[in-house]
């Protein structure tokens, strides 16, 4: 799915109340069962910023009365109205090429949230909104990727789904996304939403494949992504993939563990690399199958106040160890860490380091703005932002090799758990 994975797209996830905010990596699900109450207010820069749009597209002398009662055009810190006509006047008389005026606004909104400095806080006009709830119901039309904005910039790609016209063109994780259609975008919702499209349609990619450069004319298609698989490894020994976390992610997982549990296994492998996130509450339900009673992650907000997700009672018997890399990242984080505060294994390498958890507040006009609200931290109140997830047995996996060396070592560990 093409998903802010790491800022995702994830899974990096989406709002279905247009009253009360859903909690959630890239702003997906209800980050605890208490509703959070919003005052029926206006923020004043929010406000300020929508009578200037409109004036920029009315032009009324009233609307620059209106903005002038909320703000001085003193100082840099304010927006100006006679500014932005200004610039408007300047716009029309010198610029060469077309312009519509509903992207000057699209933009000024894009710009206004981008000015927070934060990679995970974004505004999403309608079409990107769209894509985005389309990405964490797991079907939507596109190339078939997973990618996120690393600590560069650059938009990595984290997963390929298999058989999508990606995975045909030979795009691999840790290959880099550079244009779509010939355009470079300023965030990964705006780069998503121009790789989806309507099924049959034609889009270019240009991508960093092995230190080239490749450019890829694909058709896009309907892609259902299956977030969960699971095989058995031998007689005794299941192991679990999660990809990310979706709507279906949890009700998927248990599933997996009723087949493996059925064929007689003792031990499990839960794979959680290449997982930039998604849903909080998904990954809640994994969590829970593993812990008995006590807290899954601690989340705090911006005045310090915690709230827990808990574990309820009853887990599984299965030996398991748990698998993670440098592209494991947020929920896949909290789920790893919940685990290793509660001895479990982790082997592999240290996790991205994601540690913030974004909400997403639909707006009357079917944008949304998707806001940084909170950090979690692990069991044992561990930071994750910016620090990761560090394995109790760290392996490297050497892609010169066909052997997974991470997976043969966590074979080995897990048969030795207690």
């Amino acid at each position: 799915m093409e998903n802010n994975q790491l800022n995702n797209n994830e899974l990096e996830n989406k709002e279905l109340n247009n009253t009360e905010p859903n909690n959630n990596e890239y702003g997906s699900n209800e980050l605890s069962g208490k509703p959070v109450r919003k005052k029926k207010t206006v923020p004043l820069g929010v406000f300020i910023v929508c009578v200037v749009l409109a004036l920029l597209v009315g032009g009324s002398a009233a609307g620059a009365a209106a903005i002038m009662s909320y703000g001085s055009s003193d100082g840099g810190d304010k927006i100006d109205p006679k500014k932005i006509q200004s610039l408007k006047r300047q716009i029309d008389k010198y610029y060469k090429g077309d312009y519509k005026e509903e992207d000057l606004v699209d933009g000024a909104y894009h710009g206004y949230i981008d000015g927070l400095g934060d990679q995970y806080s974004a505004y999403l006009n309608k079409e990107e909104y769209k894509d985005d709830l389309e990405s964490y119901s797991g079907n939507y039309s596109g190339i078939g990727i997973t990618f996120g904005e690393d600590d560069d910039g650059n938009y990595e790609i984290t997963e390929v789904t298999e058989g999508s016209p990606a995975d045909k063109e030979g795009m691999k994780p840790g290959d880099f996304i550079l244009k779509v259609d010939g355009e470079y975008y300023d965030t990964t919702d705006q780069m998503a939403h121009h790789m989806r499209g309507e099924e049959g349609t034609k889009v270019k990619v240009e991508y960093l494949h092995d230190d080239q450069v490749k450019e890829a004319e694909l058709i896009r298609k309907n892609i259902h992504q299956q977030t969960v698989k699971h095989e058995m490894l031998d007689k005794e020994t299941g192991l679990i993939e999660i990809n990310s976390f979706i709507e279906t992610t949890g009700a998927d997982f248990e599933k997996a563990m009723d087949d493996i549990e059925s064929k007689g296994a003792k031990y499990l492998i839960l794979d959680l690399r290449d997982n930039g996130g998604g849903l909080v509450d998904e990954c809640v339900k994994v969590a829970d199958e593993f812990l008995d009673k006590g807290v899954i992650c601690h989340v705090e907000d911006k005045n310090g106040r915690t709230e827990t997700y808990d574990a309820e009672n009853g887990k599984t018997g299965l030996k398991t160890v748990v698998l993670v890399n440098e592209y494991s990242a947020s929920a896949s984080e909290i789920l790893s860490y919940a685990m290793k505060d509660n001895d479990y294994t982790i082997i592999g390498q240290k996790t991205y380091g994601k540690g913030v958890i974004q909400v997403t507040l639909p707006q009357k006009d079917g944008s949304a703005l998707e806001l940084t609200i909170m950090e979690y931290l692990s069991p044992n109140k561990h930071k994750v932002h910016k620090k990761g997830v560090t394995p109790n047995v760290k392996v490297e996996d050497d892609p010169d090799t066909e052997e997974d060396e991470q997976l043969e070592k966590a074979k080995e560990v897990v048969k030795k758990e207690k």
